[in-house]
């Protein structure tokens, strides 16, 4: 029945928040970092270093060609990859009477692709460039035409991808926005396809329950959420979503 109840729920809501990880694009063939099919799990990588330290500010200012090697290895996985079910149905949802907003922790661009108007990449975009060094930025529809690691045409310092790495500060500016729009409230709060492990990704699932408005997850296991949401689908992204908008 939770289907049906968060369906209902979603016919009433004028303001919408998802939250969501790298569990929603994994029906778009992009592994999950780690866990069941994690690009990273049970693989060995530099043995100097964790994968954590590899995708590091520190070791992109000490090393930027070894934090690049595993960048380009996460765009080659988002490579091609296309805006799923689950995607389509938060962009879908969209009217003039219901405003969605969607707060997602991938780099991978989906949910903009999908026609999403209100995203907050809080974790920022893999394919906009930038240089640590000067004002050059651009954006790539991939990395297969960059060097690797790329330099700047401008000052021939390494670029990066504009992607919060291990060590960094989230992006003041989104970081104002998600907080704007958490302020303004929202009737119904959707965790999809995250680990919940970041405080800034559980804090509004846990304000929204405070708050005594409807919570949901969807998530095939459980998290440290699971036991806070009045709802909870223990389905894949896109099989919810699909059963979803057809409830409603």
């Amino acid at each position: 029945m939770s289907v049906e109840h968060v369906a209902e729920h979603l016919r009433r809501a004028r303001r919408v928040l998802f939250v969501t990880g790298a569990g929603i694009s994994a029906d778009s063939g992009i592994p999950t970092y780690r866990g069941v099919g994690g690009l990273y799990e049970d693989r060995t990588v530099e043995a100097r270093y964790t994968i954590e330290e590899l995708l590091s500010g520190t070791t992109f200012r000490r090393e930027p060609a070894l934090t690049w090697r595993y960048l380009a290895e996460i765009e080659l996985a988002c490579r091609g990859c296309l805006p799923n079910a689950a995607h389509a149905a938060i962009a879908a949802l969209e009217s003039d009477a219901r405003e969605v907003w969607v707060i997602t922790q991938n780099v991978d661009g989906l949910h903009h692709r999908a026609g999403s108007s209100n995203v907050i990449d809080i974790h920022g975009h893999v394919y906009s460039l930038y240089c640590p060094r000067c004002d050059y930025r651009d954006e790539v529809e991939d990395f297969s035409r960059l060097a690797v690691p790329p330099p700047c045409p401008e000052c021939g310092a390494i670029i990066r991808p504009d992607v919060v790495l291990f060590e960094e500060m989230l992006p003041v500016v989104k970081v104002q926005t998600m907080a704007a729009e958490l302020r303004r409230g929202f009737d119904l709060v959707l965790s999809i396809g995250t680990s919940s492990l970041f405080p800034y990704i559980v804090a509004p699932v846990i304000e929204a329950a405070r708050q005594g408005v409807p919570t949901v997850e969807i998530n095939p296991g459980a998290t440290s959420i699971s036991e806070l949401v009045q709802y909870r689908i223990e389905r894949g992204a896109a099989d919810a979503m699909t059963r979803i908008a057809a409830a409603l």
